[in-house]
């Protein structure tokens, strides 16, 4: 017998598409800090409008419509988190409560979608539509939001920082020079990997501040150093090696072949540049998947695979060595100019 296929309503269908009450019933959550109250057990409704200090009505309502769609559960002593939202809980879960919290950086890029129709009129970024500025003027008019970012930044550059550190091979390097290394946790990690080394990060003064403050805390000041510039304009030379590490899918191809084209002209003739994406591949280039949207309205990015991204090394004089993955998701490409 053959089993019918079942249409979905289009209706119900186009209304579960242009949802946003529940994205933002979540964001609520996560902000008013319910998933960490609930992390010990079941709390009553009475218990949490103490602790957060919400409506006591307001708050029943949101948490009625997340426990009809899986993020709480309803039980006898109150309300208890569901395999989904102790996705949000513990350290394991920092990551996700930050970007999701709405006084912070990832709502406020998350808020940015609304400009994504001039972004696709435009091919540039639609985020200063939205917010008056595009995303980097605007985190450096407001320092906080700026010191939250670079700690999102940071903890993905964390899970990986070390696959890198270790198991590439760094033969033939003596001196690193992380371009728009930001904070400094990559070479941090490198340099402590890597005893025999010694680098630098080049980025705008805030980065390069608290990439000196990194490495002090870490005991690395005499092997790792921080120089002020930025990679729109040439490098310093003299570096054996040359990281441009999570920037180039922040920009357009033109701006991301000035900055390759700067790393490579500052490497030659005998140096190596490595481009460093963290992205899971496999399932960030889904057609589902809205990273590749999100670089588009937030900063006017593009995803880019590892053909993209030898093209791009070619435009700015330079070959693809090799080309290593790691389940991670991170994807590092050597190159070397010509």
């Amino acid at each position: 017998m053959t089993t019918p296929v079942v249409t979905p309503d289009p209706d119900a269908e186009l209304a579960r598409l242009t949802d946003i009450a529940t994205p933002y019933a979540v964001r609520a959550a996560v902000t008013l800090g319910l998933p960490q109250l609930l992390e010990d057990g079941p709390v009553t409704l009475a218990e949490l409008t103490a602790a957060t200090g919400a409506d006591e009505g307001a708050l029943g309502r949101l948490l009625r419509y997340l426990v009809a769609h899986g993020l709480f559960d309803e039980v006898r002593e109150g309300y208890a988190l569901t395999e989904v939202s102790r996705r949000l809980v513990g350290d394991d879960g920092a990551a996700r409560r930050a970007w999701l919290d709405l006084s912070g950086p990832g709502a406020r890029m998350d808020a940015g979608y609304a400009g994504l129709a001039a972004a696709v009129r435009t091919g540039a970024e639609g985020y200063s539509v939205v917010h008056g500025l595009p995303l980097w003027e605007d985190l450096a008019t407001r320092p906080h939001l700026r010191v939250e970012f670079d700690a999102l930044m940071g903890a993905d550059t964390e899970r990986v920082a070390h696959l890198l550190a270790t198991e590439y091979d760094w033969t033939g390097t003596g001196d690193i020079m992380d371009v728009g290394g930001g904070g400094g946790i990559l070479l941090a990690e490198i340099l402590r990997a890597q005893p025999q080394l010694t680098g630098t990060v080049f980025d705008l003064p805030p980065a390069a501040a608290a990439a000196r403050a990194h490495f002090a805390r870490s005991g690395l000041s005499s092997r790792a150093h921080a120089i002020t510039g930025s990679f729109f304009e040439p490098l310093p030379v003299g570096a054996d090696t040359y990281i441009v590490s999570r920037v180039l899918t922040d920009w357009n191809d033109a701006a991301a072949q000035r900055i390759l084209r700067h790393c490579v002209d500052a490497a030659r003739p005998n140096g190596r540049v490595l481009i460093a994406e963290v992205l899971p591949y496999d399932t960030a280039q889904a057609p589902t998947a809205p990273y590749d949207l999100q670089m588009l309205v937030v900063v006017g990015g593009c995803l880019r695979n590892s053909e993209q991204f030898a093209a791009l090394a070619a435009a700015a004089g330079a070959t693809v060595a090799s080309v290593r993955r790691w389940p991670s998701g991170l994807m590092v490409i050597e190159c070397r100019p010509l």
